[in-house]
């Protein structure tokens, strides 16, 4: 008999929360209901403006943006119940991933913060929340992240192919899925989507590059293109991870992207993500046959050529070919976290993290 649960999160694009109902059984999972709740403006702003000068922020300000982000997680969780019309007693419990205010793995002594109260939450919804993933990861040496692999291991392996599932979200994040039962490989490649949005919101005040349009306009200067993928991240083993921490624009202009014309800047950051996560393929899983993409930029449809264009050997494709919406495939592994936490399961793949051994990641916040 199947569970229904709710998963929530907001990415590194910060545009606001991602909310799935969905029923899990032993083997399977169901999108039931989804909804994509913005944060309001003021708060947006405020969150915008937190991540990019986090030297300036005061207690009282992380507090504020704590508990305000915890209100929209539970009036997006509120907003899921009536749209497919159950009552909190319905619902297993809610999976809160929460907002990244700050991921600093490799730091002394490390640390990953997660803001967005599961208490209010869980007090607001009347529905026992799991929140704060991450940390218990941290705590045993991993990076915290990605967590999402040993969800993509469950749904998404195969007996027959080596496969590969890519999350390309703000950071783009790859699964390696070998059809031999190896170990999983997971990792943090780079930078999803993070540059080429903050790029042509800072050029012409777009949000993000529909379809990837503005980047098909314009020229690939490979001078730009070589000196970014140079960054040593690219070519350190995994395990590792990443964050708008490290790839944002002062990391550009560093790079002196503001010598170019600002379309060729934006067709050179859409080369620079689809490289980097073929070049990780290539590295480390070069027999893959079938690679998934998942996240916001499986719809930049010059992304997902140039993907392709580079692994001419695979077959590319978005996990919507396997039934998974790949909008939501995030928010479903956070729903599916939360039931393995209220199981004692564990959430994390040491192969993936780095982390010192398995454990049952969150904290539950009863109703």
């Amino acid at each position: 008999m199947a569970d229904i649960f709710i998963g929530l999160i907001s990415g590194t694009s910060r545009d606001g929360v991602d909310a799935v109902l969905v029923d899990i059984d032993e083997s399977s999972l169901h999108i039931q209901a989804k909804i994509r709740h913005p944060y309001p403006d003021e708060l947006y702003a405020s969150l915008d403006f937190a991540v990019r000068s986090p030297d300036t922020l005061t207690v009282d300000e992380i507090g504020r943006l704590d508990a305000s982000i915890g209100a929209c997680f539970r009036d997006a969780a509120r907003a899921l119940l009536k749209q497919a019309n159950l009552k909190p007693a319905d619902v297993s419990a809610i999976g809160s991933h929460g907002q990244t205010l700050r991921h600093r793995p490799d730091a002394d002594p490390p640390f990953t913060l997660q803001i967005g109260d599961p208490a209010v939450i869980a007090t607001g919804t009347g529905i026992t929340t799991v929140a704060d993933f991450r940390r218990a990861d941290v705590a045993l040496g991993g990076q915290g992240a990605p967590l999402v692999p040993i969800f993509h291991e469950w749904l998404l392996r195969s007996d027959e192919l080596d496969r590969a599932v890519v999350n390309i979200g703000g950071i783009a994040n790859l699964t390696l899925l070998p059809a031999d039962k190896s170990p999983v490989i997971g990792f943090d490649t780079g930078p999803g989507n993070t540059l080429l949005d903050a790029w042509i919101r800072s050029a012409r005040g777009h949000a993000f590059d529909r379809s990837g349009r503005w980047a098909a306009e314009g020229r690939i200067d490979s001078s730009l293109l070589s000196r970014c993928l140079a960054d040593p991240y690219f070519e350190a083993p995994p395990p590792k991870s990443t964050g708008f921490e490290y790839f944002n624009l002062d990391w550009l202009a560093a790079l002196g992207a503001a010598q170019l014309e600002a379309v060729d800047v934006q067709a050179t950051l859409c080369a620079v993500t689809a490289d980097s996560i073929a070049a990780a393929i290539l590295r480390h899983a070069k027999r893959t046959q079938q690679l998934f993409v998942c996240g916001g930029g499986v719809h930049n449809e010059e992304l997902m050529r140039r993907l392709a264009s580079r692994l001419p050997e695979m077959q590319v494709a978005s996990t919507g070919a396997l039934g998974l919406d790949p909008d939501w495939v995030e928010a479903c592994a956070f729903a599916w976290l939360a039931d393995r936490t209220l199981k004692g399961l564990p959430g994390n793949l040491p192969s993936v993290t780095g982390a010192s051994r398995a454990a049952v990641l969150g904290a539950v916040f009863p109703a």
